[in-house]
């Protein structure tokens, strides 16, 4: 397993790198192939300029289908290997995006492969591995909703919290605003501009009183940019806002507030721009069905599995808003996720390898 996700985390696969996903993803297969054989049905889904989607499908041995969701792509920029190559210390395997989520890629290969080898009943499995999901998964979105409809459950093999599953992901919204005024000289006539950055400034203060900590949505403007000069009152401004929702009636009202958004001075317009990127994940009762088995396949190996709610997005929480039983972190231990002490517990890879092949047997 370790071999596997050396030559994984190797293949550098950058959200944004076109060219390096095709490559990455071809290398995937091969490997998935050379573990388990052709596969009996394959659908390869374009994703224009991101990363392609591959669904592999594995017949079972009883009735019924379990998705597999990994994707492929990470944060790193091509390159990041040179000065960061992948490697083995002690306990820890480091590398870029072999957190996120290069080694759950790897284990939920190695689940249908032990379900094989320990002649375990189990449902058809079908692979998606997708190469845009750190970025919202524009392409694949649609195919990941497809996959599941049939599923009698998708495990997501993200990384987990410290050993616990995720059963609850807030919904993320990305959003612009845009501020125009009217530029003027600063000095020789100050006043007959509008400022559109001191326009925007009032309207940051909005945005960021509309988060709410006792209904768990926060607002976060990460990005900010406008003007020409310092002796130019701004004719632009603009904004990027990250806006994160654990009540999916939240949505309704932060999207109010966009619309409702206004300078004081009238000559100043303000316009918002953005969508909401994903739903919130909402433990549904098949969800909670399917943790509470995984709990006990859990505890059959000698270990109590714990659930947990946590602020980022996955592509399980697609699934989770049409209703279906998902369960999410089912991936590595370890931490530093985007971060450059990106590290995962070797320990800890087949016993979750062994949480995956409990639970789909259980599925049985």
């Amino acid at each position: 397993m370790l071999d596997d996700l050396r030559a994984v985390v190797e293949l550098e696969t950058h959200s944004y790198d076109k060219a390096m996903l095709v490559r990455g993803l071809r290398a995937i297969r091969a490997r998935v192939v050379g573990h388990l054989g052709t596969p009996d049905d394959e659908i390869l889904h374009e994703g224009g300029q991101h990363g392609d989607v591959l669904e592999l499908t594995y017949r079972g041995t009883v009735p019924g289908t379990v998705l597999m969701l990994s994707h492929y792509d990470t944060v790193w920029p091509t390159g990041t290997l040179a000065s960061w190559p992948f490697a083995v210390m002690d306990d820890k395997v480091t590398g870029p995006g072999v957190f996120d989520m290069k080694t759950g890629l790897v284990q939920a290969v190695w689940a249908l492969r032990g379900l094989r080898e320990l002649g375990l009943p189990h449902p058809s499995v079908r692979f998606l591995f997708n190469g845009d999901e750190e970025i919202g998964s524009p392409a694949s979105r649609e195919f990941i909703e497809a996959a599941g409809e049939d599923a009698l459950a998708t495990l997501v093999f993200e990384a987990s919290l410290d050993g616990a599953v995720k059963t609850a992901r807030k919904g993320v919204g990305l959003f612009n605003v845009t501020v125009t005024g009217v530029e003027a000289h600063a000095g020789l006539d100050p006043y007959a501009g509008a400022n559109a950055i001191h326009a925007l400034a009032g309207i940051v203060t909005t945005l960021a009183a509309a988060g709410s900590r006792e209904r768990g949505t926060t607002v976060n403007v990460g990005l900010i940019n406008g003007g020409t000069g310092r002796n130019v009152a701004a004719g632009r401004a603009t904004c990027g806002v990250d806006v994160r929702v654990t009540d999916p009636a939240e949505m309704a009202r932060i999207d109010e507030m966009f619309a409702g958004l206004r300078a004081a001075d009238p000559r100043v317009t303000v316009t918002a721009t953005g969508e909401w990127n994903r739903p919130p994940m909402v433990p549904n009762a098949p969800s909670q069905r399917l943790f509470k088995e995984a709990q006990a396949v859990a505890a059959g190996l000698g270990w109590q599995l714990e659930e947990t709610a946590v602020g980022g997005a996955s592509d399980g929480n697609f699934v989770s808003a049409l209703g279906r039983p998902v369960l999410d972190g089912l991936g590595a231990v370890g931490d530093g996720a985007h971060a450059r002490h990106e590290h995962v517990l070797v320990g800890h890879i087949p016993e979750r390898t062994a949480l995956a092949i409990g639970l789909i047997t259980a599925l049985a």
